[in-house]
């Protein structure tokens, strides 16, 4: 499974993957006793997710889990924009439970651990489509 914990030199962070359909988001989750910050792509998040409703979406595990404080970095790539913010949900519901595992069943009640595997069906040879078949001509 790709949840660790690794240490730095300087001090620890937690690491998850979290994925929705074709969009991966690698989470890094550090300890920061300042003030909460999400970087998405070496961006802010609501410079990278320009909709308030994926920004929320993405928000919803560290607001319902009432974790606060972390610095949170973000490398997230493939799907559409709501499949990454999504995916980014995932990725960092698994991170808080890396840190605080008594924040698992209050995250898991929202269904933010679980992973949407829906992806795209493949054309298949012989039909125009994933299942649609050539129209049928009687002549």
């Amino acid at each position: 499974m790709a949840l660790k914990t690794k240490t730095t030199k300087i001090n620890k962070y937690y690491e998850a993957v979290g994925r929705r359909k074709t969009a991966i988001a690698r989470i890094r989750l550090w300890p920061n006793d300042i003030k909460q910050e999400v970087i998405v792509n070496n961006k802010n998040y609501s410079d990278y997710f320009p909709g308030r409703e994926m920004q929320d979406t993405l928000m919803d595990p560290i607001v319902k889990s009432g974790i606060k404080n972390y610095k949170v970095s973000v490398k997230v790539f493939g799907g559409g924009l709501r499949a990454q913010a999504y995916a980014l949900r995932h990725g960092l519901s698994r991170a808080l439970v890396l840190a605080h595992p008594e924040s698992k069943t209050n995250l898991k009640t929202f269904g933010f651990l679980t992973r949407d595997p829906r992806m795209k069906e493949r054309k298949k040879p012989g039909l125009k489509g994933a299942r649609r078949a050539p129209q049928w001509s009687k002549r």
